[in-house]
């Protein structure tokens, strides 16, 4: 695979990441497009290795952010490497950032930038970086 293929594969498995997996819940897409030593730094419950982080950390967004919808709004690749921009849009139903569920339904929006590195095509490091802020101000009101 030249170096450009691979690199728009791995904006391709990027994409259906957030599309996917996050939006749709499809676990399974994980065993295609994360590496079995791949690790989700991002994980509440800190970094674990292998796809049971990714499984964890989806499980716990989509049990507190119904509806939950992600949306890339722009990526940029080089090498093994992918940034994405990315916004997230749901109803709280659970703690997020330390706000507990008030049981009002607050709808909130918020942004992110994750980094995600790959290998042979799939993805063997993730992290994120949430406007927690911004987050926190909508679900504190």
């Amino acid at each position: 695979m030249t170096t450009i293929s691979a690199i728009e594969a791995n904006k391709a498995a990027a994409r259906r990441f957030y599309d996917e997996v996050v939006s749709q819940g499809k676990l399974e897409v994980l065993d295609e497009i994360i590496a079995e030593d791949g690790r989700d730094t991002a994980v509440p419950a800190g970094n674990i290795k292998g796809r049971s982080g990714f499984v964890e950390h989806i499980t716990w967004l989509r049990e507190n952010v119904e509806g939950v919808t992600a949306t890339v709004d722009d990526l940029i690749a080089e090498d093994d490497r992918v940034v994405v921009y990315w916004s997230i849009d749901g109803v709280q139903r659970g703690e997020i950032f330390g706000v507990p569920d008030s049981g009002a339904g607050r709808r909130f929006t918020g942004v992110s930038i994750s980094t995600i590195r790959f290998r042979d095509g799939r993805i063997v490091e993730y992290g994120v970086l949430p406007d927690r802020y911004g987050i926190v101000a909508q679900l504190a009101r």
